[in-house]
This record gives structure tokens, sequence and C-alpha cells, in this order.
């Protein structure tokens, strides 16, 4: 037989579901609002529709075996009324709620027992004083939907008027609330890519270290470097949070890891995310494959890494029109070196693509990947072994 899977997205994440798809004979249809965007340059079976209107998208993914994402912003009225018509939503809306509203989310965890920074609902700004009191400033201030790589956060200051005003802005809006959460001393920044299918059968890759760059993930090591311990607590720690919400699919856990220790959640997504894209080469399975089968309820594939390192680098905007120009010298200087570009067109801090490194050597595998992503971003020269 033939699995259909409709994925809600036309960006790169739908893009790179194109391939194990092809490998797997799976048919892959994608729901996207540029017919000449990232998914629909590689996705034969491409349908334009608003996510926000639900007599489009019944339509759009009609004959699926599956529906399922490449981001969260599908309302749930949408999500609810497919669901009623026996839409097989892959996660389900009561599921990617927790990846759409980081309120909702903060209480979800926080009832599983989960550990977060220290926050509380704010609805003017006299909550926020007192937050700020309690917790010392500055403190973090965060829409409740909507944001994304850095977008609706913000760090704020006591005196702040630029920041102060922003938020004035934020609730405003009809909801008239925004989430505050006490800024956290790090070592580092940490994500755990697991899948669940529905029938239960649940798996993780090693945890990663991210680098984050004005909100935006740059650089990503797999595996991080933690004690036994703290990675067992932290794999633990996916585990019911995908258990608890019942996710299917690929669950991202991104975590704060403490100077005092602690490991602390930070945000959540429940589609294949950035800190896992050093799968496709750094894994047995990638995450792509792997969302693919948890979504159809098949067996998942095994997640052991397939180098003993493995480090991904983002290429974030280009001084080239268009950064497949440095090819013919990034493929003689970095032949080891895999390249994944987006087919976007460039913008200033966009991400356009990305570069991942495999091998034993992590430190040399950084340089090499990093050279490689300055290439494509035009800002660096022909770089030398």
């Amino acid at each position: 037989m033939t699995y259909r899977v409709c994925v809600v997205g036309g960006g790169q994440l739908a893009r790179m579901m194109a391939a194990p798809a092809a490998e797997l004979e799976l048919s892959l249809r994608a729901v996207v609002d540029d017919p000449c965007g990232a998914a629909a340059q590689v996705i034969t079976d491409t349908v334009v529709a608003d996510p926000g209107d639900l007599s489009a998208m019944r339509e759009a993914v009609k004959g699926a075996d599956v529906v399922t994402f490449e981001h969260e912003h599908i309302p749930q009225h949408v999500l609810h009324g497919l669901a009623e018509e026996g839409v097989n939503l892959q996660p389900s809306p009561q599921a990617l709620l927790a990846a759409q509203d980081k309120i909702h989310m903060r209480r979800v965890l926080t009832e599983a027992g989960v550990s977060c920074p220290a926050w509380r609902v704010a609805r003017n700004d006299e909550d926020i004083r007192e937050f700020g009191a309690e917790y010392g400033w500055p403190i973090v201030v965060k829409t409740p939907t909507g944001g994304y790589d850095g977008k609706g956060v913000l760090l704020l200051e006591e005196d702040d008027a630029q920041g102060w005003a922003q938020l004035t802005t934020w609730l405003d809006h009809p909801r008239g609330e925004v989430l505050v959460e006490q800024r956290v001393a790090f070592r580092q920044e940490l994500a755990v890519v697991s899948a669940r299918r529905p029938s239960g059968q649940f798996v993780t890759w090693p945890v990663v270290q991210t680098t984050q760059h004005d909100g935006v993930c740059a650089v990503v090591h797999s595996p991080a470097v933690l004690s036994d311990e703290e990675k067992t607590l932290a794999l633990r720690m996916a585990h019911t949070i995908a258990s608890t919400l019942e996710v299917t699919g690929v669950l991202a856990v991104e975590m704060f890891h403490t100077e005092g220790g602690e490991l602390l959640v930070n945000e959540l997504a429940m589609r294949p995310h950035n800190s896992g894209h050093l799968t496709i080469e750094g894994s047995l399975t990638s995450q792509f494959e792997q969302h693919l089968r948890a979504v159809l309820d098949l067996p998942l594939g095994a997640t052991q890494l397939t180098a003993p390192h493995a480090v991904m680098v983002n290429v974030l905007g280009s001084l080239r029109d268009d950064p497949s120009q440095a090819y013919p010298d990034l493929m003689r200087l970095f032949p080891e070196v895999k390249t994944h570009l987006y087919g976007k067109q460039v913008r200033p801090g966009r991400k356009l693509g990305h570069v991942t490194a495999i091998g034993q050597d992590p430190e040399r595998l950084f340089a090499r990947a990093n050279a490689a992503a300055a290439l494509l971003q035009g800002t660096t020269g022909k770089e030398q072994r």
C-alpha cells in the first residue's frame, strides 16, 4: 500500500521531508502559502491554501491518511474542525496547543512536575513590576502566541522606556496578557529531540548543545557534554512531556542547563526542529524520516550516531545573491561537509540553509563547518585546509 501524508507548511522543514518520503515510497503533499516556496520547489503535490481557512483546509487535506505540521501557526478552530470531521491529525490539536500557547505550556508542564523558569501571567504593568521586584531585573517577557526565532520575546529592564512601550502594545492585544519569566543564568542551552508514535513507542536522539545568535539557532553540537546523570534527567524530562501531552511525531524540548546545575525547560516544538537537522547525516535515522514514520504509527528507526560527533552550522543570510555561487570552492575545500540549501531568496539573517560535519574531533568539525557556512554567506575568502 502507499501511505498518504499531508504536511501543512511550505518551509524548509516540509522540504526536508521530501527525500525520506521518496525513499519510503510515501505519497507526500504539502499545503503551502507560496507556490514557489521552499517545499513547493521539491514536492510535486502541493496545494496553496490559507491554514486559517477551515473550508480551504478541508479540501487541501482530502484523501490523506494523516495530516501533520511543519509549523504551529494553525488556528485551534481549524484543527478541531478537521478533527471533528474525522481527519487524522498528528499531533492532535490538544497536544499542539502546548506548542502554540506559551502560557498553556507553562501551566501543563508545571502541573506535570517538569522544571521551568519561574513564571507568571501578567495583565498590566503592576503585575510585571511585582514580578521584577521578586525575581530581579531584567526579566523575560513573551507574547503567549506567535513568537519564534526570538520574535515575541523581550528582555525587559526596570527603566527600559522602549521596552515598556513595546510591552504596552502587547498588552493592548485583545487577549490582554503576557508571560513573564525569570531570566536564567545558564551554562549552556540544550535540546532533546525525540519521537513518539500514537501506539506509544518513544525514542530519543542524544542530547545536543545549541548556540543562539539574536534568538536564532546558529550552531548545534552533538552530543552535548553532560554527566550521565544530567543526560538521563534530560531524556526523562522529554519522555514525561511527550507522554503527558500525548505528543505524536517529533518533539523538540529546548532546555537551559543552569549555572547551579539544574535543567529548566524553555520551549517546545512538535515537529522537526533546527536542533535535529544534524540527524540527517549524524544518525542512523533522521528526524525527518522519523517524523513520517511516527505520524503514520510505523515502528520507529534507530537513533544511534553515525560518528562520535556531529556539528551543524546554520547559514543565516548571505552577501551573495545566491549562496550556491560558492559551490565550486565549497566542494573543493570542504569535501566532507554536507550542505543543505533551502531555495530561499536572500534576506539579512534569514535561514537559507545549513551545513553539517561528522567525525572524531568536535573542535575541528566546528571549525570546518563554520568556515563552510561563512563561504556560503560570502563573509570569508577561500579558506585553506
